[in-house]
């Protein structure tokens, strides 16, 4: 059997756990530079609909007494990293699905109550984080999300935890889920398989398995097997990032070359430093360069360049004269930049690659910026910089209704003022 446990509104019970004056008032949170709308309480979905631009709904916001919060990704981080550590208490088999979905595999807990055993994570979840939780189980994973989906909708009645473990609840809860909300089918091939009369995922597991691998592949097949019951879809093989970026919007924009050369090295500095701590190399950049495309009155342009290196690396100094030599190819002047990125792909494990017997990465730079990293962790963020940067500057976005980092940094914790009686 699996289980499928989604924390209910993640974002804004994280600030709920904190702030118990939030408690049934409705919640919003933004996205990078406050930009639109990604979460919201229950109470908040009556007014605001999911990815609304903030700026089209500030007097929503105040009309309907919405508290409105900028996303605090350190705190959503921890707080994740406290549910799912809950989680692992219940069984050795876990797959973290996302920032606050996991599924879990119950191997020989034939014996259990499974019903019980849902209610009991919820409990415990809840005890030790704060954070409210669904928990769906059945014998496949595209179930177990159906049963989340029904633990969610119906709270009263399932006690937050649904199990499908019977025939009869396996298709009663097809014929309850509507197409466009079946794990796995996006908007365009709901709307295609609505055209064909296919309303429910019921409807969806009728249709023939010859007509699902023509149409929809085999990743279609094995969802309608999965939600026939028939085990299709199992953990997935943790794999180590295929690409990592550091791409942003300036504030204004940037037309001469050496102010771009420094964005640039900075967006170098900060891939190589994630590959580093991702224990990652890679031998693939890629930078470009865009104009304001909102600004149709300005000379449009927008070019990205791929460079290969000789050897896989994950040192700043590679990736910055790499990424430097890029955006001279693709520089063009008379220009007003409003964007640049640098993108590293093809990763590898750090510890195991081909060394190459002429050239290759300087070994001095392994041990350099381990310092480095270390000392930047412990004195602040990026104390320590190439000289081609500037060191005055930090970019940071637009956060202008952040909350405390209440468990992720010491200014912010909580103080508990204690009277006697």
């Amino acid at each position: 059997m699996f289980a499928l446990v989604d924390c209910n509104n993640f974002y804004a019970s994280c600030q709920r756990v904190f702030d118990p004056s939030l408690n049934g008032v409705p919640i919003a949170v933004l996205s990078n530079n406050d930009g639109c709308v990604i979460a919201r309480s229950n109470e908040c979905k009556a007014y605001i609909p999911m990815g609304a631009a903030a700026h089209e709904y500030r007097e929503v916001f105040l009309k309907n007494n919405i508290r409105v919060f900028s996303s605090n990704y350190a705190l959503y981080g921890d707080m994740s990293k406290r549910v799912m550590a809950t989680l692992a208490e219940f069984t050795p088999d876990m797959e973290i699905y996302s920032v606050d979905e996991a599924f879990l595999k119950f191997v020989g807990f034939d014996r259990y109550d499974l019903t019980d055993y849902g209610r009991q994570i919820h409990t415990r979840v809840k005890r030790c984080t704060g954070i409210p939780v669904s928990v769906g189980i059945a014998p496949t994973k595209a179930l177990a999300k159906i049963a989340n989906r029904i633990a969610k909708k119906f709270p009263e009645r399932t006690g937050n935890a649904y199990v499908i473990d019977t025939e009869e609840k396996r298709i009663k809860a097809l014929k309850w889920l509507e197409i466009g909300d079946v794990w796995g089918i996006g908007r365009a091939r709901a709307e295609l398989l609505r055209k064909l009369k296919i309303r429910t995922a019921f409807d969806f597991t009728q249709l023939p398995d010859q007509w699902v691998r023509k149409e929809m592949s085999v990743t279609g097949l094995r969802l309608k097997h999965d939600l026939e019951g028939r085990s299709s879809i199992d953990f997935e093989e943790v794999k180590p990032k295929q690409n990592i970026a550091c791409t942003r919007s300036f504030e204004g924009m940037i037309r001469e070359k050496e102010e771009l050369r420094e964005r640039i090295s900075t967006f170098a500095g900060t891939v190589a430093e994630k590959l580093r701590t991702d224990k990652l190399h890679t031998n693939q950049i890629d930078v470009f360069l865009e104009s304001n495309r909102f600004r149709q009155d300005l000379q449009q342009y927008r070019k990205y360049i791929r460079i290969n290196a000789d050897f896989p690396t994950n040192s700043t100094f590679e990736i910055n004269r790499i990424a430097l030599d890029a955006l001279d190819m693709i520089f063009k002047p008379g220009i007003d930049y409003k964007k640049a990125g640098v993108i590293v792909g093809r990763t590898t494990p750090a510890e195991s690659y081909q060394i190459k017997l002429f050239g290759g990465e300087n070994p001095k730079h392994i041990d350099l910026f381990n310092t480095v990293d270390r000392l930047n962790r412990k004195m602040g963020e990026t104390k320590i910089r190439l000289g081609c940067q500037d060191l005055q500057r930090k970019w940071k976005m637009r956060r202008e209704s952040l909350s405390p980092s209440y468990t992720t940094k010491w200014s912010d914790l909580i103080i508990v003022n204690c009277e006697n009686c």
